[in-house]
């Protein structure tokens, strides 16, 4: 009879000790590096939007909810495909990096929750790539547009992003590609532009080369007009009396023949041979 008696009240001491166990497992919570909580309190001030929970030990009470989130930077890969401004379909990979305002994510568990990456980011970065990439052909994507469009893609979603409490850090455009009949036909006229630019700067360079020779010419030209006007044959035979005098002074051993003549003539010289 002693021990049936000891029964209920065992099983009602063990159901104490399990409640409060479990309540004192909810009260106590630590929050990790990387991490941040907010809090919903159902019987008085609802979610506390404003009291952002920093990493490190908390106490909860147990009829309150502590929600955390990973704020950790975030990679996100998304292909899809767009139409472009004429209406050509475009596949396209997208690299996308985002993470949670850190003080805001009170007002993004309000609004989106923790599925916060499926419901808001992802849609968001396809509306922007779809709506940037329409205001391109397929040639100016292939070629020279990407770094625009990727520069327009992360103003725009990052403007889009920011109004709902997320943060984008970078956005990554990996790889276009155009049908194929396109691409080739794309290729084969960014080569025939290529060959007209080449062909262009070789006559370019040509030209440049002709008018360098007919200027040389020309200067050289002068120079000799200019030079055959001044030597006179007084200029010449001053010119032949002062070599002589140097050669005369000369410790090397010569013979000197000074030109003859009725106007002379300049000298010649005989070595030791």
């Amino acid at each position: 009879m002693n021990q049936q008696k000891w029964i209920p009240r065992l099983v009602v001491g063990l159901f104490i000790i399990v409640l409060i166990s479990s309540f004192l497992g909810s009260m106590f919570l630590t929050i990790k590096p990387g991490q941040r909580g907010v809090v919903f309190r159902p019987f008085s001030t609802g979610l506390d939007k404003e009291h952002i929970y920093q990493p490190g030990f908390h106490l909860v009470a147990p009829w309150n909810k502590m929600h955390v989130y990973d704020v950790k930077e975030q990679q996100l890969e998304e292909r899809m495909d767009a139409l472009s401004s004429n209406g050509l379909s475009i596949k396209m990979d997208v690299t996308v990096r985002v993470n949670p305002i850190y003080e805001r994510i009170g007002y993004l568990h309000e609004k989106f929750g923790k599925n916060y990456i499926e419901s808001l980011v992802r849609p968001e970065i396809r509306s922007s790539v779809r709506k940037m990439i329409g205001r391109y052909t397929p040639e100016e994507l292939y070629s020279t547009k990407r770094d625009e469009l990727q520069s327009l893609i992360q103003k725009d979603l990052g403007d889009e992003l920011k109004e709902n409490n997320v943060q984008l850090q970078a956005v990554l455009i990996r790889s276009v590609e155009l049908p194929q009949t396109l691409q080739a036909a794309i290729e084969r006229k960014l080569k025939s532009e290529q060959e007209s630019l080449e062909y262009e700067f070789r006559l370019q360079k040509e030209r440049k080369e002709a008018e360098r020779v007919i200027i040389q010419a020309k200067a050289k030209a002068e120079a000799n007009r200019i030079l055959s006007a001044s030597l006179t044959d007084k200029i010449l035979k001053d010119k032949g009396i002062d070599a002589t005098l140097k050669l005369s002074e000369s410790p090397n051993s010569k013979v000197v023949i000074v030109g003859g003549g009725k106007n002379g003539g300049l000298p010649l010289i005989l070595g030791d041979q």
